[in-house]
C-alpha cells in the first residue's frame, strides 16, 4: 500500500499479518525469517494478544469462543456470523495495543489477522460452495475494514494440503475427523483464491514450490521493504478529514 500522489508519506510503521491454513508452518517461517532482520518487528501472536502480560479483553473474548466451541480446532460454535464478529473485535483489540509501537515507526507482524476469520467463517457460511465462500470472504473483509484498517501487507503461506494436516495433527497430538480434514482442504483453497483478488497486499510463499530456506528469506525481505511510503492510517468509521491514528496528521476531504 503506498501514498496517493502529492500525499505525503506517514512515519509510522507497517502493519504485516502473516496468514495460512494450520500447519503450513506459518509461525515457524515467520519466526526464522525475523532472526535474521537487525530491526525487529513487534510480534503479535495469533488471537492471544495479552497486554503487559495479563489477560486483556482480546483473551477474554478468545476464551469465550474456545468455550463455545466445546474443543473444536476451528473454533466453530454453531454460530458463524455472531463468531466473525467477535473474531473482528478481537483483531480491533490486537491493533489498539499496537498502535503506539506503529506510531514510533515500529513494524508490526500479526500471526493472523482479519484474512483468517474471513475464509474460515465464509466457509461455515457457504458449505461446499467455493465461489460463494470466495465472494462471502470478500465481504466480510468489507466488513472487517469498517471494524479497523486491513494490513498493509498480507505474507500467505500455503503447501499441500495433505502435508498441512500431517503437521498439524503431529503438532496437536490429535487426529483430526474427516470433517476437520475436509474443512482444512477447503480452507486452503479459498486462502489462495482470496489472495488472487488483491494481489497489491498478498504476498504468496507456496512451500510446494520453495524449501524452508527459500522461504524464509522471502518472508525477511517482504517484511524488511515494507516500512517507508505509508499512508495514514485512518478510523474507517470517522470518514473523510480524519487524523491518523499513528502521526495525527489531519486528511483533507477529497473534493467534490
Amino acid at each position: 500500500m503506498t501514498t496517493t500522489p502529492g500525499q505525503p508519506a506517514c512515519t509510522r510503521g507497517p502493519l504485516i499479518s502473516a496468514e495460512g491454513l494450520n500447519g503450513v508452518g506459518k509461525t515457524y517461517l515467520t519466526n526464522r525469517a525475523v532472526e535474521a532482520l537487525t530491526l525487529k518487528p513487534v510480534m503479535l501472536d495469533e488471537f492471544s494478544q495479552r497486554a503487559q502480560g495479563r489477560p486483556g479483553l482480546g483473551e477474554a473474548l478468545l476464551q469465550a469462543l474456545r468455550t463455545a466451541a466445546a474443543g473444536d480446532p476451528f473454533l466453530r460454535g454453531g454460530t458463524p456470523m455472531a463468531e466473525a464478529l467477535i473474531l473482528m473485535a478481537i483483531k480491533r483489540h490486537d491493533l489498539d495495543t499496537v498502535l503506539g509501537d506503529l506510531a514510533q515507526g515500529q513494524s508490526v507482524v500479526e500471526g493472523r489477522s482479519v484474512d483468517t476469520t474471513a475464509v474460515c467463517q465464509a466457509l461455515l457460511l457457504n458449505p461446499g460452495d467455493r465461489q460463494a465462500a470466495l465472494r462471502c470472504a470478500v465481504d466480510l473483509l468489507d466488513l472487517a475494514a469498517s471494524y479497523r484498517p486491513l494490513p498493509d501487507l498480507t505474507i500467505l503461506v500455503t503447501d499441500d494440503a495433505a502435508k498441512a494436516l500431517e503437521r498439524a495433527q503431529q503438532r496437536d497430538r490429535r487426529v483430526f475427523t474427516a470433517e476437520e480434514a475436509d474443512f482444512m482442504r477447503a480452507a486452503c483453497a479459498l486462502f489462495e483464491d482470496l489472495a488472487a483478488t488483491d494481489p497489491a497486499r498478498y504476498r504468496v510463499v507456496d512451500r510446494r514450490t520453495v524449501d524452508e530456506y527459500e522461504a524464509a528469506d522471502l518472508i525477511r525481505t517482504w517484511i524488511r521493504d515494507a516500512a517507508g511510503d505509508l499512508p495514514c492510517l485512518l478510523e474507517p468509521w470517522q470518514g473523510p478529514g480524519a487524523a491518523c491514528m499513528c502521526c495525527g496528521r489531519a486528511m483533507a476531504p477529497a473534493a467534490a
